[in-house]
């Protein structure tokens, strides 16, 4: 009897903390939702810098003639960072503080690891999945899902 009042209360609490850490995502996620789904060959010399862990790629509806798909919101375009041999991130490079703050679509820059605000001045780390070390934004930077199969690299969203 003692055994399963545990369990329940287990359960409770898991589901609470599920629940919590379900809505912290979608209040974090401030980037309106855009379709993002492309494929990147590292054999393309366009993005052999992708070969070595810590570099990054700019990918936008130009490159290549991927279209509208690897544009990102408002046109913004994407970030692609390789974080391990078998790891790649990949953001939109629209300013998340700027767009909840103001509503204005402001694409950042590159710096190395890191992304920066042209506007605020935040400053988001690359290889700790854009979260914000300085500057104003509480919000990370948008993230779009990845997979690898040793050498293309699928980024995509899910509406």
């Amino acid at each position: 009897m003692h055994i399963v009042s545990n369990l329940k209360i287990f359960f409770i609490i898991s589901l609470l903390l599920f629940g919590n850490i379900s809505c912290n995502k979608e209040e974090n996620d401030v980037i309106p939702n855009v379709i993002v789904d492309f494929y990147i060959d590292l054999n393309d010399p366009v993005f052999f810098d992708l070969n070595a862990i810590g570099n990054h790629v700019l990918v936008n509806a130009s490159t290549n003639n991927m279209g509208i798909y690897a544009a990102g919101y408002d046109n913004n375009g994407i970030i692609i960072y390789r974080a391990q041999a078998d790891e790649f991130l990949a953001y939109d490079r629209t300013c998340p503080h700027d767009y909840a703050i103001n509503n204005q679509s402001i694409a950042v820059n590159i710096d190395g690891i890191y992304a920066e605000c042209p506007v605020c001045k935040t400053l988001f780390a690359l290889p700790s999945f854009g979260t914000p070390t300085s500057g104003p934004s509480k919000y990370p930077l948008k993230v779009y899902r990845t997979s690898f199969n040793g050498q293309f690299i699928h980024v995509y969203n899910t509406l």
